[in-house]
């Protein structure tokens, strides 16, 4: 049976396809009453999803608004000596929907005034997203370089931004699947595993934490969907930035985009340097700097009403050091770590018989990164390389069939993998007697992954249904496959905007690829040979989760949504001896619950900004299977039975932002981050004398051991921005930010047997000139 659906699917793949799911695309074409085409601007907008899009159309009248997320939208179309055009769009249909609109000539010396409130609730969304908007990434000010974007989504609810920038939602680890221009990215894209995602091309943000269509698989712990594409406008455009702040951090970024009548080509390019990269062990961040760097060359067609085509490559690269803790700072040690990407992808978009849509897309990747230590590293010497270079093929159908909108498709995925890890003891007495002094490992292996899919969504009056089937072939380090059904339904009560809903979720969830050949190799077996080496499974989940969505006093949305999650084989991770090495591991079962709510205000009296609050509450069964353990210690741990708290279980999660419109250049705004702290796994108390020596006593201070958790953190920032100069499209503005007002040491893990330790950034200012034209 599975060999059979395999085939018929390589039948029919060509290429692949967009795995961006719940886009349309509106065509828009402003005439007068005599039927003469009119070159005006227009916006699009709405905060269901949130969305702002301004255009001017050509001169036959014409505008087409790609890649549009489903929801509802205001539309504004003006004119100079016409009357403005307002009204209500809604977006249901992959297909191209065409919007004529006929401008009135407006009566002498009247004013008219058009209502601009962008709708609060989306009817029809069976499962919340959390949508961010190109002016709110453009706010986000990070004070770590390749960043902007992981900070913009920790700030909503229901996601933990750990150590190094490594991204959590709802307690997943690793799980996160990024979607880049229709482009799945399921491998780790932490600062500390990979080159970033050259945020500032970013335009759109949209993030799921469930109710996932069955498009969507492999890492299901939370979806980012990011669309850096830009619509296609005539005459050279773009942008460039420059800032600078605390720790001997600059950034740069310029893009420039040519458009024609129906095609763009876009050349971009940024980088940064830092002295402090990573999140440190220690308060006095010993060897922390850090750069990275990319390119990106885009090309976008038109070339018939039918035919869309995008072709995209990109080159990025980092190279950071490790940051030490006392004892290795003292014996001079230096580790240098560096990773590089180069992907190219090409798509391909047909409308077929006026109610189907054909999508195709290709991509190959490469992905590598290395690690080396000198002759002064201690305890332990390491140095390894890894390296990854993945195919992918996706195609689908989608069609519009009345109050049914149905997609089928389907992936294939070949990557060979490639690992090398050595590594040299260099203080024995850190080590139990016997451990073997040196080690050393080799592997290559080929991933090999296919799945079909096929989902609907129907409308029926007040009522929205959802429904997939997803299936799921997995072979590397072991041979797996599973079927996923997602539902999910919604009721909305228009005159009240409310909207209620629930959805069930299976996923099938593949390990995370970073050192996974090792971590399920039975060769570690040799360095303790009481342990048995099981190699990392996918792991199996049941999302079920309920909410409600509502528009307070038509000023306000209120999102709440509480959830259970429940895994076999749940997926971890194990930094290993704070050299940044992670390697996969997995619990035999885990659950997880809690209650994630938002509350978002757009706009009221020159106010606007958002507060988001989560609850969780995570607990895991031992055994452990996969990982690299060394010493007595940890391997009884790990052969323990029993429930330990997930590495992630931070009960309650609160970030906030208050934004004041002081007038129409410029802006103030302050925020806060909070959380109650994560737990600790120290066991033994005689080791917090040798923890303090080794992390400082101003860090152990921040730990709670007889509660086992680490105290509480706390960071108040604050932003001003100010527009300085405006022509037509040109202008040109700066933005400050102060983080960590009252310089909180705060702590995020702690000798953790899984987390290691790290420290949360210091205060720190941020400033940064950008130019449009």
């Amino acid at each position: 049976m599975r060999r059979a659906l395999i085939s018929v699917w390589l039948l029919l793949i060509a290429a692949s396809a967009s795995a961006q799911v719940e886009r349309g695309e509106l065509r828009v074409v402003v005439t007068d009453a005599t039927g003469l085409s009119l070159r005006v601007s227009g916006t699009l907008a709405s905060e269901a999803p949130q969305t702002y899009r301004a255009f001017t159309t050509d001169d036959e009248g014409r505008f087409t608004l790609g890649r549009v997320p489903f929801g509802v939208y205001r539309l504004i179309i003006e004119r100079s000596g016409f009357l403005p055009h307002s009204a209500i769009v809604d977006v249901r249909s992959v297909l191209p929907r065409v919007l004529h609109v006929e401008l009135a000539l407006a009566p002498f010396a009247s004013q008219v005034v058009v209502s601009d409130a962008p709708p609060l609730v989306d009817p029809g969304r069976t499962g919340v997203a959390y949508a961010v908007g190109a002016p709110q990434i453009r706010d986000q000010l990070s004070a770590i370089p390749g960043r902007r974007l992981l900070d913009v989504i920790d700030r909503q609810p229901g996601w933990l931004m750990e150590a190094n920038g490594v991204l959590h939602p709802r307690g997943s680890e690793y799980q996160t699947l990024f979607v880049v221009d229709g482009v799945p990215m399921d491998e780790n894209r932490s600062p500390a595993f990979a080159p970033d995602l050259q945020d500032a091309e970013v335009h759109a943000v949209t993030v799921l934490t469930g109710n996932y269509p069955a498009e969507y698989g492999r890492k299901l712990g939370g979806v980012v969907e990011v669309t850096t594409s830009h619509d296609v406008q005539r005459g050279f455009h773009g942008s460039a930035e420059l800032g600078g702040g605390s720790f001997g951090t600059a950034t740069g970024f310029f893009s420039g985009t040519y458009g024609w009548a129906r095609r763009a080509l876009t050349a971009s390019a940024s980088a940064a340097r830092t002295g402090h990269y990573l999140d440190p062990p220690v308060s006095a961040n010993f060897t922390n700097a850090g750069s990275l760097g990319g390119v990106t060359a885009r090309y976008d067609d038109l070339p018939s009403d039918a035919d869309r085509i995008h072709v995209r490559w990109h080159h990025r690269q980092t190279a950071f050091l490790v940051p030490n803790e006392n004892f290795q700072q003292a014996a001079g040690q230096r580790q240098d770590r560096d990773g590089r990407e180069d992907l190219g992808q090409a798509a391909w978009t047909r409308i077929l018989f006026s109610r189907v849509v054909f999508n195709a897309r290709g991509v190959v990747q490469h992905l590598s990164a290395s690690l080396r230590s000198n002759a002064y590293a201690t305890p332990i010497a390491v140095s390894q390389d890894r390296a990854f270079t993945r195919g992918y093929a996706n195609a689908s159908l989608a069609a519009d069939a009345g109050r049914h909108q149905l997609k089928f498709g389907g992936d294939v995925v070949f990557a060979p993998v490639n690992e090398r890890l050595d590594y040299q003891i260099t203080d024995p007495s850190f080590f139990d007697q016997g451990t073997p002094l040196a080690f050393h490992f080799s592997d290559r292996r080929r991933d090999r992954e296919q799945s079909v899919f096929a989902q609907d969504t129907v409308s029926l009056g007040q009522f929205t249904f959802s429904a997939g089937l997803r299936w799921d072939h997995y072979s590397l380090v072991v041979d797996d496959s599973a079927f996923s059904p997602r539902l999910g339904a919604a009721w909305s009560w228009p005159a009240a905007d409310l909207v209620l809903r629930a959805s069930f979720d299976r996923v099938f969830q593949t390990p995370a690829l970073e050192n996974l050949l090792l971590a399920s190799s039975p060769l570690v077996d040799e360095l303790n040979p009481v342990t048995l080496r099981i190699p990392v499974r996918p792991s199996r989940g049941n999302y079920f989760e309920g909410g409600v969505t509502a528009a307070l006093a038509r000023k306000a949305r209120l999102d709440v949504t509480a959830y259970r999650r429940t895994f076999d084989n749940f997926a971890d991770d194990d930094v290993f001896l704070n050299t940044g090495i992670g390697f996969p591991i997995a619990f035999e079962f885990a659950s997880v619950r809690g209650v994630d709510a938002k509350l978002t205000l757009p706009s009221w009296h020159h106010l606007s900004g958002f507060l988001s609050y989560s609850n969780l509450k995570g607990t895991a069964d031992l055994p452990v299977a996969g990982g690299l353990f060394l010493g007595s210690a940890a391997l009884e741990a790990l052969e323990e039975t029993g429930s330990v708290p997930i590495t992630q279980d931070q009960r309650h999660t609160l970030r906030a932002q208050l934004r004041y419109q002081l007038n129409s250049r410029a802006w103030l705004a302050g925020g806060v981050r909070y959380g109650s702290g994560l737990p600790v796994e120290l066991d033994d108390p005689w080791e917090a004398e040798t923890l303090a020596a080794q992390y400082g006593p101003a860090i152990l201070d921040r730990v709670d051991l007889a509660n086992g958790r680490v105290r509480s953190n706390l960071s108040i920032d604050a932003g001003v921005g100010a527009e300085l100069w405006r022509r037509d499209r040109r202008r040109l503005a700066v933005r400050a930010e102060l983080a960590n007002l009252t310089d909180r040491l705060n702590v995020i893990n702690f000798a953790g047997l899984f987390s290691g330790t790290s420290v949360a950034l210091p205060r720190s200012a941020t400033i940064r000139l950008e130019y449009e034209f």
